[in-house]
């Protein structure tokens, strides 16, 4: 049996800590705050639940595995139940198009309504090389180490695969070989912000994205998001992992290239191995002290990558009594794009400013489990946004009210009698999310995608130092529920049973 000290109680820590537990080594988890789950979260104010963090699940079979081997199915804990429509999408001209969840027919019939057949079978085009993409990087890219291009060279057909990957050629770029479309164009971007980056950047293997979402679906857990982070600390406490929260890692001790344990506030804890579930930058740049040479190739990574977007929040609580007439239905989750979408993303990555005209996005969950009330709404609203970067960029500790002043009165120019009816209002900015949960600028992927070696400049699951791992979003495969479930499962099977 090894000792494993797991830094962060995210959904990732707990992840592996839930896997590595049931292999049969001593788990303990450290956090810093007074709670589990890191990002993901859900959080009541008055009557009304506001998911924080993720707002849906998708690849729901990731989660599934983890609690079958880990001894329990997530039926039996979860009431886990697809969301439709999955989107609709609003755009400046009044154009909706609403995409159906698991019906890659529906969305093609839904798009042809509003587009006409051509932009249909333009997206049905897209999809079909979308799921080829996913069927030959799922295995070497996303579920497998990715540990340097040379060891993807020797893997039998990687040129071949290289070719249907096209990783010079940017998500932008491929899409436009499929279609002019404005309206499909848009949509296509927006997936490049599931990793906090520009779709002008990004390679055009995020595509499967649009692949991942309408086949295996857009999902949402009874009681908000956050109850999966609180059924993965309860499986945690049944397999016997310990939890120290309220305690913040300082350092990691090395010895001899290798991980030795932990410091907290000047006391050592040993472990055999050490898995860090907290951001790459901070892991590398100040847990490790800077004479530790091995840690220099991952620093020098991280020098290179683009930090991904950080994100302007709002948990709105709607109390519809107080209007005359009905009030806007609205469907799950909504998104309403701006005219000009390339100047978002100038305002975020080269001026590095709030967003003049942003895309909003709006989860709105018809859930009775996250209202105390009749006729109450919980919307949780994300903008993209700068990284708070005080000196070099945006310091979002100035301002930043007036920017959410803003923000409402844009949902009542769409028609969404927000003002009217706002009964609690809540925002979180980029500032906030670094100092909750230690995300370097707020940026909630920790580095984008930008860029063809962006995969290569992400923190490595198996670290320079022995004995040290990463898992989370800011190490490989990425951010977003499904990936850092996949990372805790590829560092698990790296230390390997007792």
């Amino acid at each position: 049996m090894a000792k494993v000290v797991v830094i962060g109680a995210g959904v990732g820590g707990m992840s592996a800590a839930a896997r590595l537990a049931k292999a049969g080594h001593d788990v303990t988890v450290f956090e810093g705050s007074d709670r589990t789950g890191g990002k993901c979260r859900t959080k009541w104010i008055g009557n009304y639940a506001f998911d924080t963090g993720p707002s849906l699940l998708t690849l729901p079979a990731v989660y599934r595995d983890l609690f079958l081997k880990t001894g329990k199915r997530i039926e039996h804990i979860l009431k886990i139940e697809p969301v439709d429509p999955a989107f609709e999408y609003n755009f400046a001209d009044k154009t909706r198009i609403t995409f159906p969840n698991l019906s890659l027919k529906g969305t093609c019939d839904s798009i042809e309504s509003v587009l006409g057949k051509e932009a249909g079978n333009q997206w049905h085009n897209l999809m079909q090389r979308a799921e080829h993409m996913w069927d030959v990087s799922r295995g070497p890219f996303v579920e497998s180490e990715l540990k340097s291009i040379s060891s993807l060279i020797a893997k039998k057909g990687f040129l071949g695969n290289l070719k249907v990957i096209a990783p010079l050629t940017s998500l932008r770029k491929l899409t436009g070989k499929y279609t002019s479309n404005p309206y499909l164009s848009k949509i296509i971007d927006r997936y490049a912000t599931y990793s906090g980056s520009d779709p002008r950047k990004v390679p055009a293997v995020l595509l499967t994205i649009a692949f991942v979402e309408s086949s295996f679906g857009a999902w949402h857990i009874k009681g908000g998001i956050g109850q999966l982070s609180n059924a993965i600390e309860n499986r945690c406490l049944e397999l016997g992992v310990k939890f120290e929260l309220n305690t913040t890692v300082t350092r990691i001790t090395t010895k001899n290239s290798a991980a030795t344990g932990v410091e907290v506030n000047g006391k050592f804890y040993p472990a055999d191995f050490v898995v860090a579930n907290a951001d790459a930058e901070l892991v590398y740049n100040k847990l490790l002290d800077g004479k530790v040479k091995e840690a220099s190739p991952e620093r020098k990574k991280l020098a290179k990558a683009t930090k991904s977007l950080a994100g302007f929040s709002l948990l709105l609580g709607l109390d519809n009594s107080k209007i005359s007439g009905l009030a806007p239905v609205m469907p799950h989750h909504s998104i309403y794009f701006p005219n000009d979408y390339d100047a978002e993303f100038d305002d975020i990555f080269v001026k590095k400013i709030p967003v003049t005209d942003p895309t909003i996005y709006i989860c709105a969950p018809n859930d009775p489990e996250m209202v105390k009330g009749n006729n109450l709404e919980a919307w949780s609203v994300l903008i993209n946004a700068p990284r708070h970067e005080p000196g070099s960029g945006w310091d979002w500790n100035n301002g930043s009210a007036l920017y959410a002043a803003k923000i409402i009165a844009k949902l009542d120019e769409l028609g969404l009698r927000v003002s009217e009816r706002l009964e609690v209002m809540e925002f979180q900015t980029p500032a906030d999310l670094e100092e909750e949960v230690s995300a370097p600028g707020g940026s909630i992927y920790g580095t984008s995608s930008n860029g063809a070696r962006s995969a290569f400049l992400r923190a490595s699951n198996t670290s320079p130092l022995k004995n040290l791992y990463c898992v989370g979003g800011s190490a490989h495969p990425g951010g977003g529920l499904p990936l850092v479930g996949i990372s805790a499962e590829i560092v698990t099977e790296a230390i390997g049973p007792k």
